[in-house]
This record gives structure tokens, sequence and C-alpha cells, in this order.
């Protein structure tokens, strides 16, 4: 089989990359720029020029393509590439996808889009997610929550560099994933094929709140955080007037989707069994106090070896 990948630089279709040419997978990946994506080549990924910018280049990446993976996003806060990118983009890709009969179309969305048409962002995953059904491709719909990696710059690093960390009055629970178990996921759905046309709502097993977040980094980090707290009422009145993602960009990418990330949802209480239909073990998903740990784990190593090169060097000094 072999599969197109769109965003494989990003965080999670990094993953995707890694694991499919791990399992055999023939990879090919959509790139604007070769120097950038030069490591996706090193593990063994063909890269071919595309933009979804320029509808022109995206069907000659489709040649002898079995299924597309689209990891690809803008970020909130690139509100002028969201049309282009985010819409006008993707339905060049799923055209063009349709038109080379592509036997399977994977698309990563966000946890209650159809709820928040007043975000750029979010109304954009929603119509893509539309317009992916009615394609007739056969698509298969992840809806995730937040990943692992963002929450080392939301909680980690500032708490190290002493800086604020900001967090709304509200005990918003999240299901955070690791990116390589989402990859895992995504790949998996590719061999079962009750998975075609289907939505799925993936989470972690372990919800956190912000207070545990911080807590856990304190204790790894051996330092206090600096909490700064903004009123849930006080975001959702400056957003209506200055826009959701301007303020999400101006604290931290996890207020902008507070309120999303707050809407009260369900689908927790079936984790267990997605996880059983995409048979995969419970214990084989890396958990949020694992991570961070390993994080920290490398992090003091690391400083460490600086310190150590740091002394060789005062000591040829001295000689």
């Amino acid at each position: 089989m072999s599969l197109l990948i769109i965003g494989g630089t990003g965080t999670l279709g990094r993953q995707v990359v890694l694991q499919a040419l791990t399992k055999g997978y023939q990879v090919r990946c959509l790139v604007r720029n070769f120097r950038k994506a030069s490591f996706l080549k090193e593990w063994g990924a063909e890269l071919v020029y595309g933009d979804l910018t320029k509808p022109e280049t995206i069907p000659p990446c489709l040649k002898g393509i079995t299924a597309v993976i689209d990891a690809s996003t803008s970020r909130p806060n690139e509100l002028d590439s969201l049309k282009k990118v985010d819409w006008d983009g993707k339905v060049c890709l799923i055209k063009a996808a349709k038109i080379a009969n592509v036997k399977r179309f994977i698309f990563f969305s966000a946890q209650n889009v159809e709820q928040f048409e007043n975000i750029p962002l979010m109304k954009l995953k929603y119509r893509v997610e539309q317009k992916l059904k009615e394609s007739q491709i056969p698509y298969t719909i992840f809806r995730l929550t937040g990943f692992y990696q963002g929450l080392i710059e939301q909680y980690a690093i500032p708490i190290l560099e002493n800086l604020p960390i900001w967090v709304t009055n509200e005990n918003t629970s999240i299901s955070y994933m690791d990116t390589q178990d989402i990859a895992k996921f995504c790949l998996r759905s590719l061999q079962i094929p009750q998975t075609e046309n289907q939505t799925f709502f993936l989470s972690g097993l372990k919800s956190w709140v912000s207070s545990e977040i911080i807590s856990l980094c304190e204790q790894l980090a051996g330092q206090t955080a600096k909490v700064q707290r903004v009123p849930l009422l006080v975001l959702k009145f400056i957003s209506s007037f200055f826009g959701f993602f301007e303020w999400g960009q101006n604290i931290s990418d996890r207020l902008a989707f507070v309120e999303i990330l707050n809407t009260e949802n369900n689908f927790s209480k079936s984790t267990f069994d997605l996880y059983k239909f995409f048979k995969i073990d419970s214990e084989e998903i890396i958990q949020l106090d694992d991570y961070f740990l390993e994080y920290f784990i490398r992090l003091l190593k690391r400083l460490r070896d600086i310190n150590f090169e740091d002394v060789q060097k005062q000591k040829n000094l001295i000689i």
C-alpha cells in the first residue's frame, strides 16, 4: 500500500511517517520545502513538491497512491492562510483524490467542531469533514483532543524559565494523547475495513486538569510555578471583540481552545471499547506522567552534558 502524507513535517505528521515506514508502507510526503523536510527523506520517505495553495501541484503527487493521510493544519493565528490551506486547498486535495481513485482518505479533525462555527479553524475543519463525506471516497475521520507535545511549551518550559502559566478558572478535564499513539490508531485503521466511512473520537485513557499538570511539572522540575488565572467569562468577552485566536495567540494556544475543550462530551466513556475495536492494548498507550518524566530526564541529562562541556573548556583555558 502506498501512502501520500500531507503535513509530514508537523508534530503529528512526522510520527505517522515514521511509523508507516517502520511498518513497510511506501510513503510519499507532499512538501513545499525540501530542505526543511530532508529528515523525512533520510528516514526513507519519498519527497514530492506540492502546495495546497497551488491546486495544479496536487494531482501529480497522487499518482499510484492508495491512501491519503492528511495531518496538515494551519496554526490558529495564521488567519491569512486558513481559507487558502484549510478550505480551498483541502477541497482541491479531496477532488484530486477522487479522480485518482484513492481507496482511503484519513483526516484529522478536532473535538466538538460542529459546535463552534464562530471559530474559523473549527468551522473549516467541520466543512472539510462534510466535503469528504460527500466525495464518496472511503474515509476515516479522527477527532482529536490536545497533544502531549503541546503541553511542554504551555507548562514545562514556563516553570523551568520562571515564567507565568496562564490558565482559566475552570477545571477543564482533557484526555490528552501522545502523537505516537494517535499515529498508531491512524495506521491501524488502514488494516480494519470496518473503519471505512467512520468518525472516531480519539482520546487518552486519563483526563487531566491544569492544576494536576502544573503540580506534576513542579514535582519533576523541583520548582514552583507562577500561575496566572483568567476567568473564562473574561476570555469569552474579550474574544468577541478582538477575535478568538488573537486572544489565544497573546496568551497560549490552550486558552484559545478552552471553550471547545470545556464542552461536555461523553466519548471518553467508550474509550476502552474504541481501543478494543482497533485491537490496541491500553497498556501500550503512553501516559502523560511517563511522558513528562522522560522529558525532564532528557532535559537534565542535556544540562549535565552542557555543564560538563563548560567545565572542560575552563580546564583547557587554565592549562
